[in-house]
């Protein structure tokens, strides 16, 4: 059986962390090296105590000889870190998996716009491969750099994505109100996210321009092979992991069978699950898992294309979506290692 050496570069953070309990219980992957400065010389276990008996590394400095000695190397850093360090490592044969957003937008002005700086290397930009599975298997399985899914975009373009790909709705006004918890922001303290000003509170943010945005209208127009006008409006809700991401699209024809055309585009999905009529998806229902469950609607049989579609932002809307683009990347097995069962209550 073919093992499989990793290395993360910014194993502290939410998405790092659950990389590592991802890495750690995949049965073809032998964990080599967990990079953060600040954390350098502490044990794991210390930082997260619930890897304790599972990962036995210490955390390091980043070394570029010794992340060049592994067949994977994912990036959980701020963006701008992946770029700077990626193409060394894949000149030198390694397959790179970037969960932050230096790769993610193909139009390099419009990410410099989003993103407050100049992109270090533009030529692997054009090459990177965006990494949603459900729509890009076969370039995956080809990649040498697999740049991850954000999680508002994850959410809202597996939602949408039937409805474009069918020629389904009018493109010209799409709406996405996405909710998200609060591990979305990063374990970096911010005064928005500490408990006294999270707790029992409910708010938009990113009102008039989010840095996702881009991203998402990006995927749906490949989609629809098309230009896209949607407007999205994220939330932030009081809990720690999870996103709702509400859809609106206007139908062509009101007559279609929305359930049947969502049945079938994700039959063969393994981690997107098409809720049966009148379903509304909770959060929980995903809670640690890499799955997608979407419900579908046609209010009052008008002609709205309603869709609910949850998931848990730090393992399909990150780390387990990575894992799945590693399985493609590497001939594994694509649910290898995800297919753990949603923690309830």
């Amino acid at each position: 059986m073919m093992t499989i050496t990793a290395a993360i570069v910014g194993g502290t953070g939410y998405t790092g962390v659950e990389l590592l309990r991802l890495l750690a219980g995949h049965p073809q992957v032998a964990l080599q090296v967990i990079t953060s400065r600040a954390q350098a010389g502490q044990p794991v276990s210390a930082v997260y105590p619930n890897l304790r008996g599972h990962v036995d590394l210490a955390f390091s400095n980043p070394d570029p000889e010794t992340l060049a000695g592994c067949d994977v190397v994912f990036f959980a850093t701020p963006n701008g870190t992946a770029m700077e360090m990626a193409p060394a490592l894949i000149e030198r044969g390694v397959r790179v998996i970037d969960l932050g957003a230096d790769f993610r937008i193909r139009d390099l002005g419009v990410w410099s716009h989003w993103y407050g700086m100049a992109h270090a290397c533009p030529e692997l930009a054009a090459e990177a491969v965006y990494g949603l599975p459900e729509y890009g298997r076969e370039a995956i399985r080809k990649a040498r750099l697999v740049a991850n899914p954000g999680c508002y975009p994850t959410a809202v373009q597996l939602g949408f994505l039937p409805l474009l790909e069918a020629r389904l709705v009018a493109t010209d006004a799409l709406i996405a109100d996405a909710k998200s918890g609060a591990s979305g922001a990063g374990r970096v303290p911010k005064p928005h996210t500490l408990l006294c000003e999270a707790g029992e509170n409910f708010h938009a943010y990113g009102a008039p321009g989010h840095r996702h945005l881009p991203e998402i209208r990006q995927g749906l127009e490949r989609a629809a092979a098309q230009p896209v006008g949607l407007t999205f409006v994220p939330h932030l809700v009081p809990m720690i992991r999870g996103i709702h991401a509400t859809l609106y699209g206007r139908l062509r024809d009101p007559a279609v069978d929305l359930q049947a055309v969502y049945e079938q585009r994700f039959a063969d999905e393994p981690f997107v699950d098409v809720l049966p009529p009148g379903s509304h998806p909770e959060t929980r229902s995903v809670r640690g898992s890499n799955m997608v469950r979407i419900a579908v609607h046609r209010p009052e049989g008008g002609d709205m294309a309603l869709v609910l579609a949850v998931e848990d932002n730090l393992v399909k809307g990150a780390a387990g979506q990575a894992v799945q683009n590693m399985n493609l990347m590497l001939g594994l097995p694509e649910t290898l290692g995800l297919e753990g069962i949603s923690v309830l209550p």
